[in-house]
Order: C-alpha cells, then sequence, then structure tokens
C-alpha cells in the first residue's frame, strides 16, 4: 500500500495484486485497499477494480499460473515489484508447504510473466534472514548467504537464484531488497511492534526472547518505500568484470542485491523502553529463550544502496514508534 501511494505520487499508474487470505486480519487488509479507493465489495476474483486516479487492483493468487499470465499479458507492465510472499519466521515451522507455493511457485510465475512480456525490470523482496548463521557484522550483500536457518529464508534465498537465473538466461533485469526488520504504520499484526503496543495496551504480557538479548536493524516503512522507488528507475547492468569472480550481488547478467536497513543495531531492549515511553505505560514482560530459526543480530551494511541510489534510510525508533503508536490508537480507536 505504502509503494502505491509513492508511485502514484511520482506519476506512475499501478496495478496492485493480493489474494487477500487470512492469514492476518482480513478487514486490516481491505482498509488498506479502501484508502486507495477501492471497493471491497466490488471484489471479484481475477478481475480488475478500478481505484483512485491511475489505481487500480486484482484479486488473485500468485501461485495462479494462468491468471498471472493473463494479467501481463494484458496489462503489459513496464516494471514490476513483487512485495507479496508467505511471510513469517515461526509460521514456516509448521506450514512449510505453504511457503513454496507463495514464494517459489508464486515468484517463479512473476519470472514468466516478466521474461514474456519484456519488463523492463523486476524488483523483489528479499530478507536480511538470508544472512542465516553468518555472524560477521555488519551485514554485506558480497557476503556468501548458503546457511539459512529457517525455511522462509531459504525460500527466499531460492528467489534470489532463480532471478538470476533469469537475468542470466533471459536478459531480465532484476534486482532484489534484503529488508530489516520493517515497521511502521499499517504494519503487519504478527510483527513485534503490532503485538508489543496490542498487548501493553490491554494490560497483557509481551513475549521477549532470547531473554532479549537480540539487536535488530529497526527499518521503518517509509524508508523502505524511499528505496524500492528510487531502485525501480535504477535498472542493473552486468558486469564484464565479474566474470569467473563473482560476489552474490554482483553479476555479468542484469542482476543485484541491496540490503535497506537503518544501519544502526538496536538492543530489543531499549526498543520496548522506547514503546513504553511514548505508550506512558509499562510492559509486562515474559522473557523466553530464543525460538528455533531466530538469529541473535541483524545488522545491515548500506554502502552500497547509498552508491547506487544516493539514499540511506534515515527515521530513528524515537520517529518511528510514534508514527506507528500514532496509527495505531487511531485505527483501534
Amino acid at each position: 500500500m505504502h509503494t502505491a501511494f509513492r508511485l502514484l505520487e511520482k506519476g506512475f499508474e499501478v496495478v496492485g495484486l493480493d489474494v487477500i487470505n487470512d492469514y492476518y486480519d482480513v478487514n486490516l487488509k481491505l482498509a488498506r485497499m479502501k484508502r486507495l479507493g477501492i471497493d471491497p465489495g466490488a471484489l471479484e476474483y481475477g478481475k480488475k477494480t478500478e481505484g483512485n486516479d491511475n489505481f487500480s487492483f486484482v484479486k488473485l493468487d500468485l501461485s495462479d499460473a494462468e491468471g498471472i499470465r493473463n494479467l501481463f499479458e494484458t496489462e503489459n507492465f513496464d516494471y514490476a515489484i513483487n512485495l507479496a510472499a508467505q511471510a513469517g519466521v515461526r509460521y514456516s515451522l509448521e506450514h512449510p508447504e505453504v511457503y513454496v507455493e507463495s514464494n517459489v511457485q508464486g515468484f517463479l510465475n512473476i519470472l514468466e510473466g516478466c521474461r514474456h512480456c519484456l519488463v523492463k525490470h523486476l524488483v523483489y523482496a528479499s530478507t536480511s534472514s538470508v544472512y542465516g548463521l553468518n555472524t560477521n557484522n555488519p551485514f554485506r550483500e558480497e557476503e556468501a548467504t548458503e546457511h539459512p536457518v529457517s525455511f522462509y529464508a531459504a525460500t527466499k534465498k531460492a528467489n534470489e537464484m532463480m532471478a538470476h537465473s533469469y537475468s542470466h538466461l533471459y536478459d531480465l533485469p532484476t534486482t532484489g531488497l534484503r529488508f530489516f526488520t520493517v515497521y511502521g504504520p499499517w504494519g503487519r499484526p504478527d510483527m513485534a511492534l503490532f503485538k508489543f503496543t496490542k498487548n501493553i495496551l490491554e494490560g497483557k504480557p509481551i513475549d521477549v526472547y532470547n531473554n532479549g538479548d537480540m539487536q535488530r536493524d529497526f527499518t521503518y516503512v517509509d524508508d523502505i518505500v524511499e528505496g524500492i522507488s528510487r531502485v525501480v528507475l535504477s535498472v542493473p547492468e552486468g558486469i564484464e568484470s565479474v566474470q569467473g569472480n563473482y560476489d552474490t550481488n554482483k553479476s555479468s547478467a542484469p542482476y543485484t542485491i541491496f540490503n535497506i536497513g537503518n544501519g544502526k543495531p538496536v538492543n530489543l531492549m531499549d526498543y520496548v523502553r522506547e514503546l513504553e515511553n511514548v505508550l506512558g505505560k509499562k510492559a509486562e514482560i515474559n522473557f523466553m529463550p530464543m525460538q528455533a530459526g531466530d538469529v541473535q543480530k541483524t545488522y545491515a551494511s548500506t554502502e552500497n544502496l547509498l552508491r547506487a541510489v544516493d539514499y540511506l534510510p534515515e527515521v530513528g525508533i524515537e520517529q518511528g514508534i510514534r508514527e506507528f503508536v500514532a496509527w495505531y490508537v487511531d485505527y483501534y480507536s
């Protein structure tokens, strides 16, 4: 939703896509769509629904190969931005098959649509989780990412490899963006800030994993969106000199990878304390052991993003948490 608004501001015509499943509150998804002028009651699977000026929406499953193919052939897109995925590290422990359907088969359908319709540039969401067991901080795009610790991360690593093969075979320009702990208004209810805010306001305890000994490179949604809007027009080209000596984000194919993170890891307990300050209410904390699939620290190197599109994320947790809480209190009255 945030990306759609930014692209509309820049003068693009935007077609949004979502299957609107029940992984989390459907009403929140529909409320986002209403902001873009879409009437949820008018939705029909596979059919285009008009919204605000230059925005339209199609309810469609990424894994529906025929539906995706028809959409690309009908719309003849110049650019494609794939932010859709089955997200969540912990959910992948119980439902791995859902991740294959959405993140692997669904992404293949997007690649095929881009290939056959000669899309100028595909930008897609990867994740900081691909760094897995890597403990070199900050995480640099050039480093190996061969040891994911969650199945979710494995599917997103697969996306990067699939994208490279299409860039090489079909000269399709692709850019993967490794997001670092995105948060902000209208976000997913399964993310930490959302759950913490809800429970603190309701007087319920919050679960803090690894006994609070965790660091995250929290990245505000507006920073993510600004990065996306710049990257989409920065079409990668192959680099001849890297043949036989590949970094993971450089290739002789028109392919690249960027981190988008704040570049300033924050202790999880400092994050909780800042939330308490904004809410004016103390949290009751259940300290929990480390969860399977989690990592202790994430920290993005952002030098390559700055060099490519002259942008670095800039919103700190004080402002970001304040903006989220203001939205949450307003939305949930």
